[in-house]
């Protein structure tokens, strides 16, 4: 009995040992691994665009930098990489754990842009999430906010212009959808935001109309008057503005333009005499 006891001991001993050898050994392995080549392989892989392996030699070119600066370098690059591929959640994470690691890090300031980036990528059209526009928002708001004077700003300014436009398409959306189904309160609630917060956007004129038609199907002539006014005195020569004035003056017929016949002749003249 103490004899298997012993050899029990023993083979445990020896197997614990094998897999000690075994794990210093992979660690002088990893140690033999040259940060700087593994930087440029992954380099070299970004610019022909092979956003996969690039990412895989940023990772490992990270891990083994002991300069903080090198490897926090890796670290973005292994970001922009994975947003090359639109691995968007692991990007995001990816930025996320860099600015947490390296908060002095003199990239950081791009970090955040491409935070940023990551985020109004993911937006698509108004029927779908609202969510990747208000992290979108959130964001670059941050970013113009602490860099104003960065050329990234600039980039960013005219993207919250477009997601202005894609909130209000969002708003405007979900207003027909309560307009179609006779929800009249919550369709005006809509409306009004549109009225308020974009008035800059090019739905604030079918959103105006949209509450001249409400106000006047539920015979609140004085409230529809008040926003067909407001059409009429920004938007007089839109389409919207014809459909309220004509819905509030039932003999107003909207007049049709016509060809200009006598222009298209001329153009095919010249054409012609090109042939």
């Amino acid at each position: 009995m103490f004899l298997r006891i012993v050899l029990i001991f023993l083979i445990v001993f020896t197997t614990l040992s094998c897999a000690k050898k075994k794990s210093e050994a992979e660690l002088q392995l990893d140690k033999k691994i040259d940060p700087y080549q593994t930087y440029a392989e992954g380099f070299e892989a970004f610019e022909k665009g092979d956003y996969f392996y690039a990412n895989k030699k940023f990772s490992e070119a990270e891990l083994n930098f002991e300069i903080i600066e090198y490897a926090a370098k890796s670290a973005i690059m292994s970001s922009y990489a994975l947003y090359g591929i639109n691995f968007y959640d692991q990007a995001i994470e990816n930025l996320e754990r860099y600015l947490r690691k390296y908060p002095a890090d003199k990239n950081v300031m791009y970090a955040h842009y491409l935070t940023a980036l990551v985020y109004y990528e993911q937006i698509s059209d108004e029927k779908k999430d609202l969510q990747p526009l208000l992290k979108a928002t959130e964001k670059i708001n941050f970013f113009i906010n602490k860099y104003p004077n960065s050329e990234y700003s600039i980039d960013l300014k005219f993207k919250i212009d477009l997601i202005k436009n894609q909130m209000a398409a969002k708003e405007l959306y979900v207003a027909k959808y309560y307009i179609n189904t006779q929800k009249w309160v919550p369709a005006i609630n809509r409306l009004k935001i549109i009225v308020k917060d974009y008035q800059e956007t090019v739905f604030i004129e079918e959103a105006l109309h949209r509450l001249v038609e409400i106000h006047y199907y539920l015979g609140l002539e004085g409230e529809a008057k008040k926003y067909a006014k407001i059409l009429g005195y920004n938007y007089n020569s839109s389409r919207w503005f014809e459909q309220s004035y004509k819905l509030l003056n039932k003999d107003y017929k909207i007049v049709k333009k016509k060809e200009n016949k006598k222009d298209q002749n001329f153009f095919k003249k010249i054409l012609n005499k090109i042939k």
